[in-house]
């Protein structure tokens, strides 16, 4: 029978490092005029600056955005473009040493009309409740919706096992979302070493050139997403490497029924049960005949899924876990509280002074509750530094 279990008691918060100076790089990525706007404010919890051509600058905080008194002109995104140099194909590009992100919107002829500078933030001791399952060696998954802190735990998780555990560990970074951009990663990740990947179709080649040519003991990836990749995390993990990851589903339910995934979990298949197995297992009817079974052994050890509220589901035994899911049965499973982030960050955008002309737009449902809630939507999800 199924078991619940609560463990660890609540991670207190981890104080936060001041975003002025972050923030400050960020900004001079846009032109004086809106520099000297943007500064001019209280940031705390900001999550991004909008700026698109023909309409005033947005600072935007959760629920909440401000519209300043500049009109964003060509001149002004081409100081931004010039500033920031190359975009890559996904339209992205980052801020040297900084978890900050540049994203641009084109028109159909490919100019770039707008741009989106998103506020990232280092979130210390997101991984600290983990610690023991870091530290056992064993191969986890992350799962989880996004906005439930996958990646900024693989950053701490990095940083856990290459610092306090002096283990040799390559961090193989699809899209520069876990070492943040340039060639001299984010300290968030501490002495880990990190591999950029040139084209997201070849992460799975890079997952192998990791594993010949500098001999990690771990190797963490962010969002395994094609059966190549999980075919190679299995072979990586059957040679002895402590497998650190994330991949796409919600949970492990979504996982198991993921064709191109589930190979991650042992694999499944349908089989057809025989008179005494049918007998056995209770069950009548021509269709209860076939059925899913797991097919071999789980590439991870332990699978966590990762929930808004800053709490984790673990199934400590995913052999067992997956053997329920297919039969239909509440798998084992524990709970774990892990760090809240600082309340700073996640605070309301502060007041405005007021000799700045702008409009404030409130959205009303932010003004049903005073009580702080998890995010629910997008734009609530970036504010929130578990997310960055």
């Amino acid at each position: 029978m199924a078991t619940i279990r609560s463990i660890h008691q609540p991670v207190p918060p981890v104080p936060a490092a001041s975003p002025d100076e972050d923030l400050v790089r960020l900004a001079e990525y846009v032109p004086e005029a809106i520099r000297r706007r943007v500064l001019a404010h209280r940031l705390d919890g900001l999550v991004e600056i909008v700026l698109d051509l023909g309409r005033p600058v947005q600072l935007r905080w959760p629920r909440r955005f401000v519209l300043l008194d500049h009109v964003v002109t060509p001149p002004d995104l081409e100081y931004l473009v010039g500033r920031t140099g190359q975009f890559r194909p996904d339209n992205r590009a980052g801020v040297p040493r900084t978890l900050h992100r540049i994203s641009a919107i084109r028109n159909r002829y490919g100019d770039i009309t707008g741009v989106t500078l998103r506020v990232g933030r280092h979130l210390p001791g997101a991984a600290a409740a983990l610690r023991d399952l870091l530290m056992s060696g064993e191969a986890l998954l992350f799962l989880g919706p996004p906005g439930s802190g996958k990646t900024t735990v693989l950053r701490d998780a990095a940083r856990i096992l290459a610092d306090e555990a002096r283990r040799r560990v390559v961090v193989v970074d699809t899209s520069n979302e876990i070492g943040g951009d340039g060639d001299v990663p984010h300290p968030a990740i501490g002495t880990a070493r990190r591999m950029q990947v040139p084209d997201p179709a070849v992460q799975y080649q890079m997952l192998l050139e990791a594993v010949k040519n500098h001999t990690p003991e771990v190797i963490i990836i962010d969002e395994i997403g094609t059966r190549e990749e999980a075919e190679v995390a299995r072979t990586i993990a059957a040679r002895g490497i402590q497998l650190i990851a994330t991949a796409h589903g919600f949970t492990l339910r979504d996982l198991v029924h993921n064709p191109a995934l589930n190979v991650l979990v042992g694999g499944v298949q349908p089989v057809t049960l025989n008179e005494a197995q049918v007998l056995l297992r209770g069950v009548s009817g021509p269709a209860s005949r076939r059925v899913l079974e797991r097919v071999g052994p789980p590439t991870f050890a332990v699978v966590l899924e990762l929930s808004r509220d800053h709490t984790a589901t673990v199934h400590r035994d995913v052999a067992a876990s997956v053997d329920a899911v297919l039969a239909d049965q509440l798998p084992p499973l524990e709970h774990m509280a892990l760090a809240a982030p600082p309340l700073a960050e996640n605070a309301a955008a502060p007041e405005e002074s007021a000799d700045e002309l702008r409009t404030t737009i409130d959205d009303p449902v932010s003004t049903e509750a005073a009580a702080p809630k998890a995010p629910v939507n997008a734009q609530e999800a970036e504010a929130d530094p578990w997310l960055q």
